[in-house]
């Protein structure tokens, strides 16, 4: 790829391309799938096709049930599949063989076939008026079933997560926010490190109270900790990995402080927030009620841009929430 076309990328997005493209120049098994790939229509796999050709950057039909299929086949048989979903929604259609089929595999052969395949799920989330169908975060779904999911929040953990779920034996679905993939804000530190599944990262330290905070909401959280910082000390975590989850990162942070309150983008019920704040109350020493900040119950965002932004967490109720847990 050329300086010129990386340069042209956004910070996150271009983060996501250099990963795909030191992936498979290190490794011929690798090699890319998904729906208009090859012009590098959300471009994430942008240049892959004039460095690796055709034969592993391959085109598909829009039939995601076939070809994430495909993918799992390939898997079995030595290659590291990457299947790009452009739309998060389209997850729903393949269910069935990313949790049945792909993850279940290698636990029902006791180990003896892996299937390496990467889901990269480019665009989760709101997208501004592009509606309920369009507009889902499903990682705490994947997450309930057991499937490595990664959300990164910033360039340099999308680059490094990318290439170690790549790298991973097993299934691995890697979510890229809409919100971070369409800001051209997005501060690129240029560290291109592998990061390990499964390992937190504190982002701001504090005593008086914990943020767990995910993908596009690190964001929001380091706002709005920063606007509070002459009435409370914020520690600010983003756990990078949804599942396996770092609770012993969690754990040293709320024994600390005492207090927890968990901004992420999935619904209210069943959602990773809620997860999050039931391990705590069973777990750790919380000296206050937990908080979460989540979208509505059953919330299916609406193509009207007001209704849609009303849904989606932001600064205003995170700072009434972490108020809530200081009383």
């Amino acid at each position: 790829m050329s300086d010129l076309q990386s340069v042209s990328l956004p910070g996150y997005v271009r983060a996501l391309n250099r990963a795909l493209h030191a992936e498979m120049a290190a490794d011929d098994s690798v090699f890319v799938i998904g729906e208009d790939v090859r012009v590098g229509a959300s471009g994430v796999t942008a240049g892959l096709v004039p460095q690796f050709g055709t034969e592993r950057v391959l085109d598909t039909p829009l039939s995601e049930q076939s070809f994430t299929s495909f993918g799992t086949g390939a898997a079995m048989v030595g290659r590291r599949p990457v299947i790009e979903f452009q739309i998060s929604s389209l997850l729903y259609l393949v269910f069935e063989q990313i949790v049945n089929q792909a993850h279940k595999f290698s636990l029902m052969t006791g180990g003896q076939v892996h299937v390496p395949v990467t889901y990269m799920v480019s665009g989760s989330g709101s997208r501004c008026g592009w509606a309920g169908q369009h507009s889902d975060s499903p990682y705490s779904l994947l997450a309930h079933a057991g499937i490595k999911t990664l959300v990164p929040s910033r360039p340099e953990d999308a680059y490094g997560l990318l290439r170690s779920a790549v790298r991973d034996p097993d299934p691995v679905a890697v979510f890229a926010p809409s919100a971070l993939m369409e800001a051209a804000d997005v501060a690129d530190s240029g560290e291109e490190e592998v990061v390990p599944l499964g390992e937190a990262n504190v982002l701001r330290e504090g005593d008086d109270l914990t943020v767990v905070a995910v993908g596009q909401h690190v964001g929001t959280a380091l706002e709005v900790a920063e606007s509070l910082a002459d009435q409370v000390e914020v520690e600010v975590i983003d756990p990078r990995t949804v599942y396996p989850f770092d609770w012993q990162r969690l754990g040293k942070s709320v024994n600390k402080t005492g207090r927890l309150v968990v901004i992420d983008d999935s619904n209210r019920m069943c959602g990773l927030g809620a997860e999050i704040i039931a391990t705590a109350a069973e777990e750790f020493d919380l000296l206050a009620p937990p908080k979460r900040v989540s979208r509505p119950d059953g919330a299916v965002i609406p193509y009207a841009l007001a209704l849609d932004q009303e849904l989606v967490s932001g600064t205003e109720r995170l700072t009434k929430a972490i108020r809530a847990a200081l009383m």
